[in-house]
């Protein structure tokens, strides 16, 4: 059971009616999690700001992050919601999976994945390994510290739920 009732729109900062107002014209509707965020004056508004910021990465890569650190952090409102817009992507429910797992068949994005997941299953280290696979294919000192930063704002998101337990409003992941 949820821990934060979700606020409606006139119960919340006119900061945050604003910022739902934008969401339900971008994304059709305000998804719960970002709802429950608007119990605080400037916490919905900040993680927004952090969250969307510009990055190196493109829109496939940060649902490879997004989906890999989720499930090591457990969050299953963060796997529903990312699986939703893994698949407005480009992915299918088998690439989704193997993201999951850290897996993919373009080893670009496995890489990607393995790193995201050791990142955040390691308290932010990695192997000299995985860090060097991720350079092999491709991937520069910037999107280094791009991925770390993303790994941060997935976290939290993650925890967030995890503490709060909000109810799902995106169709429910698969198990792995």
């Amino acid at each position: 059971m949820s821990k934060l009732i979700i606020p409606k729109r006139e119960e919340v900062s006119a900061a945050n009616q604003a910022i739902f107002d934008n969401l339900e014209k971008a994304v059709g509707f305000v998804p719960n999690i970002y709802a429950a965020m608007a119990h605080s004056e400037n916490g919905l508004g900040n993680y927004l700001q952090y969250s969307g910021g510009k990055t190196s990465f493109n829109n496939k890569e940060k649902e490879v992050i997004d989906l890999a650190v989720s499930q090591v952090n457990g969050c299953q409102y963060c796997l529903a919601a990312h699986t939703a817009m893994g698949k407005m992507n480009g992915f299918n429910d088998d690439q989704i999976l193997g993201l999951r797992q850290g897996n993919s068949e373009d080893v670009k994005f496995s890489a990607l994945a393995k790193l995201a997941q050791s990142i955040a299953a390691n308290k932010g280290k990695a192997t000299d390994a995985e860090v060097e696979a991720f350079y092999e294919v491709g991937y520069n000192k910037e999107n280094l510290v791009d991925l770390v930063l993303a790994v941060g704002i997935i976290t939290t998101t993650n925890f967030f739920h995890n503490l709060t337990d909000v109810a799902i409003d995106f169709p429910v992941a698969k198990s792995l």
